[in-house]
């Protein structure tokens, strides 16, 4: 049996295990990137990502929202404890289990995630007008076109 360290399957092209591993990189940097604009020293990048978990699913349960991050329920509960603190996301009872809580966001909290996405597409946005040619910003929609294929079964 090989390695995974051997590198790709024979049955896969060098262009296709190029393209792969160079899309892995570009986009875990450009998530980064991403991620940085609308951040600030506030929150932890953990209690961005619930808040932003919350947003994206709505009303959910610490445990649901621990699997969804893969992260332990007390990590989460550590980070739900910071994020409440700070007036971001409330807890309520569950309607159709009084033992268990909601976890939702608050106004404030909705505002602090909608400015985070506001920010991020603004700056995208830019970035894209100011670093691309006319030609090129077609050619990367033409690329994202293809992309979308492989979000897809």
């Amino acid at each position: 049996m090989d390695s995974p360290a051997a590198g790709p399957p024979e049955d896969i092209t060098g262009s296709a295990a190029r393209a792969a591993r160079d899309l892995r990189v570009v986009f875990s940097r450009l998530r980064r990137r991403i991620r940085e604009v609308a951040e600030d020293d506030e929150l932890t990048p953990s209690q961005v990502s619930a808040l932003t978990l919350v947003a994206k699913h709505g009303a959910a349960t610490a445990s649901a929202l621990a699997t969804a991050e893969g992260v332990r329920p007390q990590s989460m509960a550590t980070t739900l404890a910071a994020l409440e603190r700070q007036g971001l996301i409330r807890r309520s009872p569950d309607p159709d289990d009084g033992r268990r809580q909601l976890v939702t966001l608050t106004d404030s909290g909705r505002q602090r995630v909608e400015g985070d996405r506001q920010a991020r597409e603004e700056w995208l946005a830019r970035a894209v007008q100011d670093r691309f040619t006319e030609e090129e910003r077609h050619t990367l929609l033409a690329g994202l076109a293809l992309l979308e294929r492989l979000t897809t079964p």
